[in-house]
Order: structure tokens, then C-alpha cells, then sequence
């Protein structure tokens, strides 16, 4: 039987001798071409390169979004028990009022002693200027081996109406208005993105339970409990962390501010508020309140050492009572990091992304390191450690 069937494939073979030359498409349509790896990983890793691309392109318009949703997302907590007695649009309207509230009144009473004090900043100018002619001046001389050249407003003022007039021209002008104009429009243009970030913090307020629930429900199942847990731990240190740090920077502005008001800066609560915002950035609160109050100081009371020996105190108390006192009832070890990995988080953030790098470093310092635990207990908990099994370079012949 075997042998007729051969002798059969043979005759068919005889008598088709052109069948050779469908095969290829024959097995083509039986068994469909696989792509290759290497083609699907280079496609996947186009598209997404297209994809970042195009999302650096939009980062003017993303901007808002994002800033909406960090916005959203501190303001949710709030928003969700008030949603337990009322409903949850009625909710975030109670939220946005009482924020104007707060803001208006922190408005009105802040705007007119900043509003004097910069007043008495501007009157100070002469004042700043004779002591710097007079004074400063020659005491850099007797010091070192330089010589300042005098400050004269009349002099500086008429210096650049003269530069003006002999270097730049009619053309020159109307290429300065059109630059001006465009930057008024860009402006007007950021504005505009900026007043939309309240409606888009509004519209994530009010879809953020279903959208937290779709996103739960995406995760695989096998990885549910797990990337859930993770997520909760993350989002109590940001949490943990904003709302000390919130505290921290409201006290030290405070103790800043009246320190210096009692030693008789006369700049002293608008030195001491800007510390205070500033030092939402570890250190660098400390490092521009100090400098504005001394240079103040120095304006002020010339160089008396009594006073700008108080103004240092004054900072160092401030220091003290941030770094022994606010941090560690505020904070303390919610955030779980050493002033070492601190400071490293702050100068890694500003080499990578500059000043905004600064102000995200502690929050995502925050995250990484509640994934570093989780991925130590994991480690902990693995095979390897156990030494059930080895990796070959490890292993022993």
C-alpha cells in the first residue's frame, strides 16, 4: 500500500511539473509569515519615539492638563469627604469658594504691608545709593586693591537714552514693537492656558472615583492587590509630605518674618514671606532670606555688627527650629529620608531639570522610595537571597 501511494506522488509530480512553483504561496496562505522580533521591537520603539516626540511638540497645550491634575489630585482628598454628606459637584463648588475665600482674604491683607514695603524699598534707593558711594565704596578700596565707579541715576539714565539713540534705529524700533507685540500675545496666550487650569481641575474633581476605578480594573489581575497596595503607600507619602511641607512653609515664613520685624528690618515681612515660600526647596529659603536680610541690613544700619549679627541669629533660629522642631512633628520619618538622600534629591533634580527639578525632587524621592522598599521585600522574599537558586556567575563549579 505504501508503495502504490509513493508510486502515485510520483506520478502526480510527473504530471505537474509547475506545482514546484506554487508551493511557496501554497504554504505562505496555510501558515502566515511571523514578523520578525527584532522588526516589532524596532516598530514598537519608533511609534513610541513618535509619540514622546509628539508630546514634547504639545507641551505648551499638556501643561495645563497636568498641572490641573496635581491640582485635582491634593484637592481630592478634601472633595471626597465632603461627597460623603453632600453631592459630589456641590462639593468641589464648596471647595473652589472657600479657595477663593482664603485667597482673597490673604489678599487683602497681605497685598498693603507688601505694597509699603516695597514703597519704602523704593524710597530707600538714594539712601542705598549715597551709602555705596560714600561708604561702600571706599571700604572695598581700603580692603582690596579695586576701584568701584560711583552710581549717579541722572548719569545712568542719560548713559542709556544715548545708547539708544546711537544704536538702534527706526527699523531697530519697529522690530522691538513687533517683538513686543509677539511677546504680548504669548503672553495673553499663557493667560488663557492658565485660566483654563481652574475649569480642567474641576472636570478631573468630578470624573476621579470612575477614572481611578477604570484604571484599577486595566491592571492584570494577578497584579491587582499588589500595583493597588503600592499606589495607596505612594499616594500617603506625597500626601504625608505636602501637607508638612505646607505647614512648614507657613511657620517659617512666620518665624522669619517676625524675627526680623522685632529686630527692626524694616523689609523684614516681605524678606521673611519670601523665605518662607522658598523653602519649599530645602535650603533655599534659608540661603535667599539670608542674603536679602543682610544686604538689607547692611543698607539699613550700615555695618553695624550688632544688627547683622541679630539678622544671622534670626536665621539660624529659624534653621534650628525647621530642622529640630517643624520637620520632625510635621514631617519626621513619613517621607523616610536621611538629610543625606535629601540633598542629594535636590542637586540630582536641579542638574537633571533645573529649578523644576528642584521643586519635584522631595515628592519623587518620596515615590522612589517607597518602590525601592517594596522591591527590597521583594528581594528579601526571592529565591536568590534564599540561595534556592543562583545566578551562573554565582554558582559553584
Amino acid at each position: 500500500m505504501h508503495r502504490k501511494n509513493t508510486q502515485n506522488q510520483v506520478q502526480i509530480q510527473q504530471k505537474s511539473p509547475t506545482i514546484d512553483i506554487y508551493l511557496p504561496f501554497l504554504a505562505t496562505a496555510m501558515y502566515p509569515h511571523k514578523i520578525d522580533p527584532f522588526f516589532r521591537r524596532l516598530f514598537i520603539l519608533v511609534a513610541l519615539c513618535i509619540f514622546v516626540y509628539a508630546l514634547f511638540l504639545m507641551k505648551g497645550v499638556i501643561a495645563p492638563f497636568v498641572a490641573a491634575f496635581i491640582l485635582a489630585y491634593f484637592l481630592n482628598p478634601t472633595v471626597s469627604k465632603l461627597s460623603i454628606v453632600m453631592p459630589r459637584i456641590l462639593a468641589i463648588s464648596v471647595v473652589y469658594i472657600s479657595c477663593i475665600v482664603v485667597a482673597a482674604a490673604l489678599i487683602i491683607w497681605l497685598v498693603p504691608m507688601l505694597w509699603a514695603q516695597l514703597q519704602l524699598l523704593w524710597e530707600s534707593l538714594p539712601q542705598i545709593i549715597s551709602w555705596y558711594n560714600d561708604t561702600g565704596r571706599a571700604w572695598i578700596a581700603q580692603h582690596t586693591d579695586n576701584q568701584l565707579l560711583p552710581l549717579d541715576i541722572d548719569l545712568i539714565s542719560n548713559s542709556a537714552i544715548a545708547y539708544l539713540q546711537n544704536n538702534y534705529q527706526v527699523s531697530d524700533a519697529q522690530g522691538i514693537i513687533k517683538q513686543i507685540f509677539t511677546s504680548g500675545m504669548s503672553a495673553a496666550n499663557n493667560i488663557g492656558l492658565a485660566v483654563m487650569v481652574p475649569i480642567l481641575t474641576f472636570y478631573f474633581l468630578l470624573g476621579w472615583d470612575k477614572r481611578l476605578e477604570t484604571w484599577r480594573i486595566a491592571i492584570p489581575k494577578p497584579y491587582t492587590k499588589k500595583v493597588v497596595s503600592i499606589a495607596k503607600d505612594c499616594d500617603r507619602a506625597l500626601m504625608n509630605f505636602a501637607k508638612g511641607q505646607l505647614l512648614v512653609m507657613l511657620l517659617l515664613g512666620a518665624i522669619y518674618a517676625i524675627q526680623l520685624q522685632l529686630i527692626g528690618l524694616q523689609l523684614g515681612l516681605i524678606i521673611g514671606i519670601m523665605a518662607g515660600i522658598a523653602s519649599f526647596v530645602p535650603y533655599l529659603g534659608f540661603g535667599i532670606g539670608i542674603i536679602a536680610a543682610l544686604i538689607a541690613g547692611v543698607f539699613q544700619f550700615g555695618l553695624d555688627w550688632v544688627y547683622l549679627g541679630l539678622i544671622f541669629a534670626a536665621f539660624m533660629v529659624g534653621q534650628a527650629v525647621e530642622g529640630y522642631i517643624l520637620q520632625p512633628l510635621l514631617l519626621g520619618d513619613k517621607i523616610g529620608l536621611s538629610p543625606l538622600w535629601v540633598i542629594f534629591a535636590v542637586l540630582a533634580g536641579a542638574s537633571l531639570f533645573g529649578f523644576v527639578g528642584m521643586l519635584i525632587a522631595l515628592p519623587v524621592s518620596a515615590v522612589i522610595n517607597v518602590l525601592f522598599h517594596y522591591a527590597y521585600e521583594a528581594y528579601l522574599g526571592s529565591e536568590w537571597h534564599k540561595g534556592q537558586r543562583q545566578l551562573p556567575l554565582w554558582e559553584d563549579e
